[in-house]
């Protein structure tokens, strides 16, 4: 295997088509075809299907797709260390966001991280935790933000701040939301994600401690999705403040805070314990420890 047909298999099988492929990569189908096969040939494993619609991976094909895409994006990640020893700060970070912090956070981060570092680039994806962990360690993201994650020996975490959750209901009258009690929302039809969103994991484990469980009334992954039912009294939802204050439904729901006991739900800041950070990668650390603390502060 060398690395230029690694890259041709990985675009030929995001894109799903050598068309497209060759489009994008600027290089002639018949060649891009060739190097793909003699990648099979070397492999004696078939990686793609071929078909009038395009082509898609088989399952040797969906093996090699999650290596290869780590194996490139640490080749990048080294020519950004030799930048660095020059004293340059260049490359690209990829950074994963949870739903509800994505509109919180994308363009403040966006905009802190041009400032410091102009001659960097920025990638954010979204995505629930679990996935942004298995990403992370897959060598797809570089730093990760997530919710109550599950410990792991391939990933370094590092408490970012606790939030506290909140009921949402639909709005019935002007006045101020009244604190509910955990146990009394086991009564509520609630819309909540889909396991194994982590606010549906604590929702679960905190009443499961009270000797309830919860009843769901719709289960849907979408945050902006989920508060938008709430507005159309479909149900309920656990979410945290932010996931309302950015809907454009916020004046159609109110935010009831959780007691007896309060329902927290913790924020980590994650990178893989496996590869060493670059310079641009710890000074998007910095920027996200405080943006983070500007943004999210007064919501502790």
């Amino acid at each position: 295997m060398d690395l230029r047909q690694l890259k041709y298999f990985v675009r030929v099988a995001e894109l799903g088509s050598f068309t497209r492929a060759s489009i994008a990569l600027d290089i002639a189908q018949p060649a891009l075809s060739r190097q793909v096969r003699q990648l099979e040939v070397e492999l004696r494993q078939n990686l793609l299907t071929r078909n009038g619609r395009g082509v898609g991976t088989t399952e040797a094909g969906k093996v090699l797709l999650e290596h290869a895409r780590g194996v490139l994006y640490q080749v990048d990640r080294a020519r950004e260390e030799l930048e660095g020893v020059r004293g340059a700060v260049a490359g690209q970070v990829a950074v994963g966001l949870p739903p509800s912090l994505s509109k919180v956070l994308t363009v403040p981060l966006t905009h802190a991280y041009r400032a410091r570092m102009a001659t960097a680039s920025l990638s954010i994806r979204e995505g629930l935790s679990t996935s942004l962990q298995e990403w992370l360690l897959a060598g797809r993201l570089d730093v990760a933000l997530l919710y109550n994650p599950t410990s792991s020996p391939g990933v370094d975490m590092s408490l970012l701040l606790e939030e506290d959750l909140f009921l949402i209901e639909r709005r019935r009258d002007r006045s101020a939301p009244r604190p509910i009690g955990l146990r009394e929302i086991a009564d509520k039809p609630l819309v909540i994600p889909t396991r194994p969103n982590s606010i549906r994991m604590l929702v679960e484990l905190e009443l499961a401690h009270l000797g309830c469980h919860p009843r769901i009334a719709m289960e849907i992954d979408g945050v902006p999705a989920i508060v938008d039912l709430v507005a159309d009294d479909t149900g309920c939802a656990v979410l945290p403040i932010a996931a309302v204050t950015t809907s454009a439904k916020s004046s159609l729901v109110v935010a009831r805070p959780i007691v007896k006991p309060r329902l927290r739900s913790k924020l980590f800041l994650a990178t893989s314990s496996k590869r060493p950070a670059t310079p641009t990668q710890r000074a998007m650390l910095d920027v996200i420890r405080q943006t983070v603390d500007e943004r999210l502060r007064h919501r502790r």
